[in-house]
């Protein structure tokens, strides 16, 4: 499938802004089942200075400056991917297994998964989350079935919410609520297996999504997606070291909750903290709105000159 993302980002300040830094995760990397075709990132005003370099996980990460005052700062990121339908992942290799081979000690060669076992900004191992993720994590069960009921418990017992949560919404708030948006299901999830001592990272990315029967695709009206990936050694034995296997706990379309070609990754980290798709710091007074718009579509005849002007109406973030 091939895709196009538009992504739109505008702060209007209240005051103008003498100087900004900013930092942007909003290049998709070439991955498994994905292929980065085209990318452009428009920003007004223009930066003095634009650069990019690789994260410790490897995700694409912008840096710019603006050394003029402006009043507003918009910032257009525009991907052309392909992807492709992850192939069907069999690992045999019980949950306990895996927990006690990340299990620390004087001797244990180190291992690039095992950071994502410990408390990151956002999520906060602890008891509550160790209980709610036991039912499914029964003696001798391999890790990736006890994960995939793990995530199907969420997306049936837990209820999605728009607006019900926010950015820095603690994961045991949305556990003691039992609801939320993508990013509080994934970080719930994160939390269960980090507190029963399995490696799991947070996915940033995008999800096509489809319009009601007869009405069209709105533009900018999609939004950023959100999901989890655990970390299977028998699988990255066999693959190369690439044992991390993607589920989604807020879709649940073909009983395995794998995201499929309709999904694009982003950006991988600890949790949302590490990988938001802009942050920055300003030299000013006064207050700020942001607004954010999303569009995810199927490219079919389009190409990337045919995308919409850049002052398309945006939803709040």
């Amino acid at each position: 499938m091939r895709l196009r993302i538009t992504h739109d980002t505008c702060y209007s300040y209240s005051t103008a802004v003498e100087m900004a830094l900013h930092m942007a995760f909003l290049k998709p990397p070439h991955a498994r089942c994905q292929e980065r075709i085209d990318y452009q990132l428009q920003v007004i005003p223009e930066p003095v200075v634009l650069n990019e370099r690789l994260d410790v996980y490897r995700n694409v990460r912008a840096f710019f400056e603006i050394d003029q005052p402006h009043a507003s700062l918009t910032v257009r990121a525009t991907t052309l991917v392909n992807t492709s339908r992850p192939e069907p992942v069999t690992s045999l290799m019980t949950w306990e297994a895996v927990r006690d081979a990340f299990i620390y000690h004087a001797d244990i060669q180190w291992h690039p998964a095992a950071e994502f076992v410990y408390p990151s900004v956002y999520v906060h191992p602890g008891p509550a989350f160790a209980d709610y993720a036991r039912p499914s994590f029964q003696p001798g069960v391999p890790l990736i079935d006890a994960a995939r009921d793990l995530m199907h418990r969420i997306h049936t017992e837990f209820t999605y919410a728009s607006d019900s949560t926010e950015i820095n919404t603690p994961a045991a708030e949305a556990l003691a609520n039992r609801r939320g948006v993508c990013q509080d299901f994934s970080q719930v999830m994160l939390a269960c297996l980090r507190s029963i001592g399995l490696p799991a990272r947070y996915v940033s990315g995008y999800l096509l999504t489809q319009p009601p029967p007869g009405m069209p695709r709105l533009v900018g009206s999609d939004a950023s997606h959100a999901w989890v990936s655990v970390f299977l050694p028998d699988v990255a034995a066999k693959n190369g070291g690439h044992g991390w296997y993607d589920l989604c706990p807020t879709n649940h379309r073909d009983g395995w909750g794998t995201p499929g070609e309709d999904y694009v990754r982003l950006a991988v980290g600890r949790d949302y903290a590490d990988i938001s798709p802009m942050r920055g710091v300003i030299q000013g007074l006064g207050d700020h709105e942001l607004s954010v718009g999303v569009t995810v579509e199927p490219f079919e005849a389009l190409t990337l000159a045919d995308a919409p002007p850049i002052a398309l109406p945006l939803t709040p973030y």
